[in-house]
C-alpha cells in the first residue's frame, strides 16, 4: 500500500512538472527552392498570447537574439544575414534597461543560401529567445536538416548568373527592409507564399490573424496618403475653440496668485505702509495728488514687470520658449534653479542683487521729480525686494515659458505685477485700511518656508521631464511619489510646529505655538501625504497625476485599470488598424505634458472610456518630446524651407503640424484607415461624458464610412 501511495505521489509530481513546462512558441522550418541557384531557409513561428519572440541583432547586453547557425554546409553557402519579417514592435524594457525589438502572435525568419554543387547537404539551427511579462524561456533552438539535388545547378544552368540575379533581388529586399518601417516590407516570391500558408493555418486564431494582417506591406503611395495634410478638414470640423485665449487667462491667473504670495514676504509687505504714507504726506495738502502718485507708482510696477515678460519673449522667441519644455538640458536647468530658490527660501542663503544697484536707482529717484521719480521708486522696490520676489518670478517664468503660449511670460508678469501693485493703490485710496492691515512678523517667514517646500516639490516635475525625454530612467513614478510624500509630510510637520528652521528664530519666538490656520493647513498637507502612499503600489492618485511620471514608469504596479497605447509608431499602428478594420485614435502627447497625464489618469481610466479605447479603437500615442535619434535622418519641406528630422520628437511634431495644423498637447483625433479625420480634434477637457461622446461620434462615422464602401 505504501509503495502504491509513493508511486502515485511520484506520478502526480511528474504530471504537475510536465504541466508546468510551457511551449508558447511553435516553429516550423522548411527549405524553399525555386528555379534559380538560390533558396531560402524559412522558420515560421506561431506565438501564444502574452508571449513575444525577440528579433535579430539586439546586442550582447540584451536578451537572446534570433540567430542562425550552420553546422554543416556541403554544396551550399550562406547569402547575407538572417532576416526577420512581421509586425516588429520596438519598446523600452525596464528589466534589460534598453529598447528591444520583438514580435507577438507570429514571425517569420529567413536565411538566404546559394547552391554551389548539384548535390548539397545543409544542417543548422535557429536559436531564439521568448518572454512574457512574468518570465522568459531559456534560449531555444529549431533544427533544420536537408539534402538532395539543386535543380538549377544539376541542369547545368549558369549558376553564377542565377546567383547574381538572386543576389540583386536579395539586395532589393534588404534595402526595403532598411528604409521601410518594421512589419511593412513587401514580401516577395516564395516568402509571400510561405506567409500566406501560415496565415491560412491561423484563421481561427483572431489575434494571430490580426498581427499577420498588420504586417502587410505599405507602398510608397500608402505612406504618402497617411501623411497627407487634413488641416482644412480638421478646422472645418472643429470651428473656433479659443484654446489660446484660455491658456493666456490661466497664465495670467497663475501670475496674479504669485504676486499675491509675493506681497506677504518680508521684502515687500513692510514697504507697503511706508510707501503709501510717503505719498500721502508728500501731498498732504492735495490728497488727490497723493492718490494719483500712488496709482502711478502701482502702474509703474506693472510696466516694469510687463517689460520683463516681453523681453523674455523677444530675446528667445516663441518657438524657442516652446522648445524649452521638451529639451532635457533646459529642464535640468529649471530643476536646479528651483532647488536653489527653495533653499534660499529655507534660509540657507539669500539671493540678492548688488546693493549699489538699488542705491544708485534710489539716489536717482531722489534727485528727480515728476513721473520719472515715481517710476524710479518703483524700480527701487523691484531691486530691493528681489531676494523674495526673485524665486517666485523665476518659477513663474519657468512655468510660462514651458506652457507653449507665445506671450506666456508677458501675461504671467502682467498678472504678477497687478497683484503686487494692487495694495499700493488701494491703501492710497483708503488710508484707513492701513490700520487694520496685519503687522510684519514671523508669519512672513512662515510663508517663505512654505513657498520653499512648494518650489522644491514642483522642481521634480522638470527633472522628471528631462529623465523621460532622455530615457535615463532615474526617476520612476514611485520614486517621484516617495519624494513628494516626504516633502509634504515635512511641510505638514512644519505648519503644525513640529519642524523648525533656523530662520524661524529670527524676529520671533521659536517656541510660540503655530496659529490655528497654519495647523489646519498642516493637517491638510499631512493628509495629502497619506493620500499619496497608495500610489507607490499603482493607485491613480489623480491629484498628483499631472506632475508625476506616467504609470508605465511604475516598477511595481497592482493597478490593472491602465490604458496603454498599442502602438507608438504612426505607420505601424495604421497598418494594424487597417488589418483589424478598426478606426484609430491618434494621441499626440509628451513626457512633460501635464494635461496629458491628467487625461490619462482622470478620463482614460473610466470603464466606459477604457472599453472604447481598448476594444473599438487602435490607440497610437506619439510622443513629441522623445529625443531618441531616428535610425536615419529625414529631410522634409516645411514653409518653403528644407528641415531635417533627427529625432522621434522631430518626426511626430512635424506630423502634427503638417498633417493636422496643431502643435499643442494633448491632441486627440480619430482617423480612418487612410488617415482622414472622422470628427474634429479633442484637447484637454476632463469631462468624461464629453470624451465618450467624442469617441462614439468618431466610431459611428467610421462604421458609416465602412458601410458606404
Amino acid at each position: 500500500m505504501r509503495r502504491i501511495l509513493s508511486t502515485g505521489i511520484l506520478l502526480l509530481m511528474v504530471i504537475v512538472a510536465s504541466a508546468q513546462i510551457q511551449s508558447p512558441v511553435k516553429f516550423t522550418a522548411q527549405l524553399k527552392t525555386g528555379k534559380t541557384a538560390e533558396a531560402e531557409i524559412v522558420f515560421t513561428a506561431k506565438i501564444a498570447a502574452g508571449w513575444h519572440v525577440y528579433s535579430t541583432r539586439l546586442g550582447a547586453d540584451g536578451p537572446t537574439s534570433a540567430t542562425y547557425t550552420a553546422t554543416k554546409m556541403d554544396g551550399v553557402e550562406l547569402v547575407g544575414k538572417l532576416q526577420a519579417h512581421g509586425n516588429e514592435i520596438s519598446a523600452y524594457d525596464k528589466n534589460f534597461e534598453t529598447t528591444l525589438r520583438y514580435f507577438e502572435h507570429s514571425v517569420t525568419f529567413t536565411q538566404k543560401v546559394r547552391f554551389t554543387k548539384p548535390d548539397f547537404v545543409l544542417k543548422g539551427y535557429l536559436e531564439y529567445g521568448a518572454c512574457n511579462d512574468q518570465n522568459c524561456m531559456p534560449p531555444t533552438s529549431v533544427d533544420i536538416s536537408k539534402s538532395g539535388k539543386s535543380p538549377a545547378v544539376a541542369a547545368g544552368k549558369d549558376a553564377k548568373a542565377e546567383a547574381k540575379q538572386g543576389a540583386t533581388q536579395g539586395e532589393s529586399l534588404s534595402d526595403m527592409s532598411k528604409t521601410a518601417d518594421p512589419g511593412k516590407v513587401e514580401e516577395m516570391g516564395n516568402l509571400a507564399e510561405s506567409q500566406a500558408n501560415s496565415v491560412a493555418q491561423m484563421q481561427q486564431d483572431s489575434a494571430a490573424r490580426v498581427a499577420a494582417a498588420a504586417s502587410s506591406s505599405l507602398t510608397k503611395a500608402d505612406k504618402a496618403a497617411l501623411w497627407k495634410p487634413v488641416i482644412k478638414e480638421i478646422q472645418a470640423l472643429n470651428g473656433d475653440k479659443g484654446v489660446e485665449n484660455q491658456s493666456w487667462a490661466y497664465i495670467f491667473m497663475m501670475g496674479f496668485l504669485g504676486g499675491l504670495l509675493a506681497l506677504f514676504t518680508p521684502c515687500v509687505w513692510p514697504i507697503i505702509p511706508m510707501t503709501v504714507s510717503f505719498f500721502l504726506k508728500r501731498a498732504k495738502d492735495d490728497r488727490r495728488k497723493g492718490i494719483r502718485d500712488a496709482i502711478t507708482y502701482g502702474i509703474s510696477i506693472v510696466v516694469i514687470y510687463l517689460i520683463l515678460g516681453l523681453a523674455v519673449t523677444k530675446l528667445f522667441g516663441a518657438s524657442a520658449l516652446n522648445a524649452w519644455s521638451t529639451k532635457p538640458f533646459f529642464n535640468v536647468f529649471f530643476f536646479l534653479m528651483l532647488v536653489v530658490f527653495a533653499l534660499s527660501f529655507f534660509g540657507w542663503f539669500e539671493i540678492k542683487l548688488p546693493e549699489k544697484w538699488g542705491n544708485a536707482v534710489d539716489s536717482k529717484a531722489s534727485s528727480t521729480t515728476g513721473l520719472l521719480s515715481i517710476f524710479l521708486m518703483a524700480f527701487t522696490l523691484t531691486l530691493v525686494s528681489f531676494s523674495c520676489t526673485g524665486p517666485i518670478i523665476g518659477f513663474l517664468l519657468v512655468a510660462s515659458t514651458t506652457s507653449g503660449s507665445i506671450l506666456g511670460p508677458a501675461f504671467g508678469m502682467f498678472g504678477f505685477a497687478v497683484a503686487l501693485a494692487l495694495p499700493f493703490t488701494l491703501f492710497a485710496m483708503f488710508p484707513s485700511w492701513l490700520k487694520s492691515a496685519p503687522k510684519s512678523g514671523s508669519w512672513m517667514n512662515t510663508i517663505k518656508i512654505v513657498l520653499g517646500f512648494i518650489e522644491l516639490a514642483f522642481s521634480l516635475k522638470f527633472l522628471s521631464v528631462a529623465d523621460m525625454a532622455s530615457h535615463w530612467h532615474l526617476l520612476s513614478r514611485e520614486a517621484f511619489l516617495a519624494i513628494w510624500i516626504v516633502l509634504f509630510a515635512a511641510l505638514g510637520l512644519y505648519l503644525i510646529g513640529k519642524l523648525k528652521f533656523q530662520s524661524d528664530a529670527i524676529g520671533g519666538d521659536i517656541q510660540k505655538p503655530m496659529p490655528v490656520p497654519c495647523i489646519m493647513l498642516g493637517l491638510c498637507s499631512l493628509a495629502f501625504s497619506v493620500y499619496l502612499v497608495p500610489g507607490l503600489w499603482g493607485a491613480p492618485v489623480k491629484a498628483a497625476s499631472a506632475f508625476a511620471p506616467p504609470m508605465e514608469t511604475q516598477d511595481f504596479n497592482l493597478n490593472t485599470k491602465v490604458v496603454k497605447a498599442q502602438y507608438t509608431d504612426y505607420e505601424a499602428g495604421m497598418a494594424a488598424a487597417k488589418a483589424m478594420h478598426k478606426p484609430v485614435l491618434i494621441d499626440f502627447t509628451g513626457y512633460g505634458c501635464t494635461n496629458c497625464r491628467k487625461m490619462e489618469s482622470a478620463v482614460w481610466t473610466d470603464p466606459r472610456v477604457m472599453e472604447l479605447l481598448e476594444k473599438d479603437y487602435v490607440l497610437i500615442s506619439l510622443y513629441v518630446d522623445d529625443h531618441t535619434k531616428l535610425p536615419e535622418e529625414i529631410s522634409v519641406k516645411e514653409n518653403g524651407e528644407t528641415r531635417i528630422l533627427r529625432t522621434i520628437a522631430d518626426k511626430w511634431s512635424y506630423l502634427q503640424r503638417s498633417k493636422f495644423g496643431a502643435n499643442t498637447q494633448p491632441f486627440y483625433v480619430p482617423v480612418d484607415n487612410e488617415g482622414n479625420p472622422l470628427v474634429g480634434s479633442y484637447s484637454y477637457n476632463e469631462d468624461i461624458p464629453a470624451y465618450i461622446k467624442f469617441l462614439q461620434k468618431g466610431l459611428d462615422a467610421y462604421k458609416k464610412e465602412q458601410k458606404n464602401n
